[in-house]
């Protein structure tokens, strides 16, 4: 069972989405929040296997929330997907920086919330296309200062190309496939990955990718 904080200042917007969550059974909302504040209470006392957390809300917003669940080693397994209407490129970038695992717009289907859901609850990034596209503008317009390449002459050449196709938005089965290498391998791969550039998860994997050149917007 998949156990997911709700976090909304909306409560007819959280009862919505507890429904749509709950639907198949193997998620389990535990419970809800309708300020940042509560929401870093309520995933420190339950500890969550995901929260699903808005941007715009009270008293502490979403990226504020966001960096305090992160930021909390006692919470280095609970992943963050940020649920919002907006998609301004700076918020889903300032999202994901920090330390959003995924992102995605409340125009998401059902079908759509319960899989990105799971998929970010097994480690997996999440990254609507909308949210990718704006990671793209953002790098290729310099709105961010590029990341210091040193951080990849730590890697090896093959380490270089895993993150390479992590940036490209491939999974382990897909990284996988593309080297001939077998899954588990690949989990290895970007575990190391993760160790290596002190990334929380692979939506960060995937900035680095960008900022650091490896990934060119429109590749």
């Amino acid at each position: 069972m998949i156990r997911v904080v709700l976090v909304d200042d909306q409560e007819v917007v959280r009862a919505g989405l507890r429904t749509l969550a709950e639907n198949d059974g193997d998620i389990s909302v535990v419970a809800e929040a309708g300020t940042g504040w509560a929401a870093v209470n309520s995933v420190r006392e339950l500890k969550p296997d995901v929260v699903l957390m808005d941007i715009r809300m009270p008293q502490m917003d979403g990226l504020e929330a966001t960096r305090q669940i992160v930021a909390d080693p006692e919470l280095a397994a609970v992943k963050v997907l940020v649920l919002t209407t907006f998609d301004e490129d700076e918020l889903v970038f300032e999202a994901i920086r920090s330390g959003a695992a995924g992102y995605l717009l409340k125009d998401v289907s059902p079908a759509e919330l319960r899989r990105s859901i799971r998929v970010v609850a097994a480690g997996e990034p999440l990254l609507a296309p909308s949210a990718m596209r704006a990671v793209m503008r953002s790098v290729a317009e310099g709105s961010r200062a590029s990341v210091d390449d040193s951080l990849l002459r730590g890697l090896t050449e093959r380490e270089r190309e895993v993150l390479t196709l992590v940036g490209r938005g491939l999974t382990n089965d897909e990284i996988a496939r593309e080297l001939y290498v077998s899954p588990a391998t690949a989990r290895t791969y970007v575990s190391r990955l993760l160790t290596k550039l002190e990334a929380r998860d692979r939506a960060r994997l995937v900035v680095l990718a960008y900022e650091t050149g490896l990934v060119k917007p429109g590749s």
